[in-house]
This record gives structure tokens, sequence and C-alpha cells, in this order.
């Protein structure tokens, strides 16, 4: 493989894919519909090899708001976005995604997967990686003189990466940029197709804690200041707390939806897990959940092990 497919099928893996649509084609949004929720779901449950992951899930998701998914492993939080991908199909219930069917507005939403590290000799810059998301699914070799298009897009790439704050390395080869620097020019490659619905899997996964605060305001700063809609899995609170608007919190096959201050409570917890579960706040402000027996242990950067078998987040 030459290097420069090899730097495409490195760094495309990033984009939002392109999911079959198999579901009645959705009209045409009309006048009366543009206050409607970006994010809609009434009853909403999932069964992933014939065991119900989450049910009953109720939530509304308006134009601007930071929403985290929480809750331990194995519960279905990458699954959550999956099914507004419409890469899986809800089991009960109804799913509205930017006022259509999961899959419908697959061009108006902005998606991170899990990461994946990058090889360190990968000589593709961190802007052409910006790019990618941008044009990364046309074929064909570029013209060789400029277009107002051509213009146009180089202008949009340079505006994303100042957006995340990554001008001072953009240049740099994306296998020599640290982790925080590889997740902002990621985050850049989402928004670059200006979408209305920003999807982040555990964004914050494997940075350090300084990372984690910085990419956290960054992500809070995109969704209210230009009015990104954005769902973000993550295992641990804390870093984002102070950016949410709603939290949906998966455990034991239920799900709470709300406030931060409505659903991360000792009361809301206990009735989720069906046992006593305690919720304290530390000296530094940090949230600490406390219970029996061991699951409720969830705000913790805990990952399964290779070959334990639950992978379905």
């Amino acid at each position: 493989m030459n290097p420069i497919a090899k730097a495409r099928e490195a760094v495309t893996s990033h984009s939002t894919p392109t999911i079959p649509n198999t579901e009645p084609e959705a009209t045409t949004p009309t006048a009366d519909s543009a206050n409607a929720p970006v994010v809609a779901l009434r009853g909403a449950a999932v069964r992933v090899g014939g065991r119900a992951l989450w049910s009953g899930v109720d939530l509304r998701i308006g134009a601007g708001e930071f929403t985290a998914v929480l809750g331990p492993n194995g519960v279905g939080k990458s699954t959550m976005i999956k099914v507004l991908l419409g890469a899986l199909p809800a089991a009960a219930g109804d799913v509205r995604v930017l006022g259509a069917r999961p899959g419908q507005a697959n061009d108006r939403i902005g998606y991170l997967p899990q990461r994946r590290s990058f090889d360190a000799t990968l000589r593709i810059r961190g802007i052409d990686v910006v790019r990618l998301g941008l044009d990364g699914d046309r074929w064909g070799v570029p013209l060789p003189f400029p277009s107002a298009r051509r213009r146009a897009d180089r202008a949009r790439v340079d505006e994303v990466i100042e957006l995340v704050g990554a001008s001072a390395y953009a240049h740099r080869p994306i296998g020599q940029c640290s982790g925080g620097e590889q997740q902002r020019l990621l985050i850049a490659q989402a928004l670059v197709r200006r979408p209305e619905l920003l999807l982040l899997d555990e964004p914050l996964d494997s940075l350090d804690l300084p990372n984690q605060g910085a990419v956290a305001a960054l992500v809070g700063r995109i969704c209210h200041q230009e009015g990104v809609s954005v769902v973000m899995v993550a295992h641990d609170v804390n870093p984002i707390l102070h950016h949410l608007d709603r939290v949906v919190y998966l455990a034991e096959g239920g799900a709470a939806t709300g406030t931060p201050t409505e659903v991360i409570t000792s009361e809301t917890l206990t009735r989720l897990y069906g046992t006593p579960v305690e919720v304290l706040r530390a000296s530094d402000g940090r949230l600490v959940v406390v219970g029996q027996p061991e699951a409720p242990a969830l705000h913790t950067d805990r990952h399964d092990t290779p070959g334990s078998g639950h992978d379905a987040r």
C-alpha cells in the first residue's frame, strides 16, 4: 500500500460513517418543526445479542445543549451513539435525530468514534487529517488550478483548526502530536462540515487530567457558543460536569435522564441500581459515588481487559 493510501486508511475511520438507509424516506422538515428537539427518544430500548442493554429511555436534547451519557462498562453507552447514527435499530420506542429517523440526517452530524492511536511514523499532517473530514469521501485527483470551492474549503479548514486552538501544530505530522493535540485535531475534523449535532464516543479516554479538562472545556465552548448540540459518552463526569446541560445515566438495563443535579444524586442512583448508592462531593468539587456491592464504583477511568467479553459500553 502506498503512503497516501495508508494515511487515508489510518484517518478516515474517524469520519461520520455512511449508514445504509433501510427506513422509509423522511419528509422534509417544515417551519413548524424549527423548534423540534435535535434528539428525541421516547420509550426507547435496545437489544444486542438477545440481551436488553437499556429500555424505557425518554430524552429530549435541544439545540446547543451538552449531554453526557454515563454509566459503568457494559451498559450500552456507545451503543446509544450507534442507535443515534442508525447503525443499530432500536428494539422498542421511538427515536428521532434532527427531525428524522436515525441514519437519514447523518450529513448533518459530526462523529468522533472511540480514540485510536496514530502510528508515530505516520507523516500525514494534522491539517490534512482535518481536511479529510471535508473531502475524504471524494474520489479523484484534485484539479491543478484554484477554484472558489477549493478556496472556501481551505478557509473552512483553517477556521475550525483555529476554533479548537490547534493552529500552532496543525502542520506537524499527526503521529508526532500529543494525545491532547490529536484529539483537538479530530474534533476539528468532526466539525469541519458545520454539523448541527456532534457525537463523541469517549473523547477523554487515555488523556491525562489536564488534557481531559482542556478538551472538555473546548467541547463545552463549541457547544454553547457555536450552537452545536453535543452528545458525549464518558466514564468520568467530573471533567465535564460544569459544562453539562443534561445527563443520561445507564445502569442495570434502565436509565435516568435529566440535569446533572437531578440525576447524579444518592436517591436517583439508588433507585436506578436497586441497591444503596451514595453520592459524595469531595473538597475539590469532584463527585465520588460509593455503594454496595462493587458495581457502583462508576466514575473511574476503568476499562474492560482484553477478552473480558464486555464489548458493549
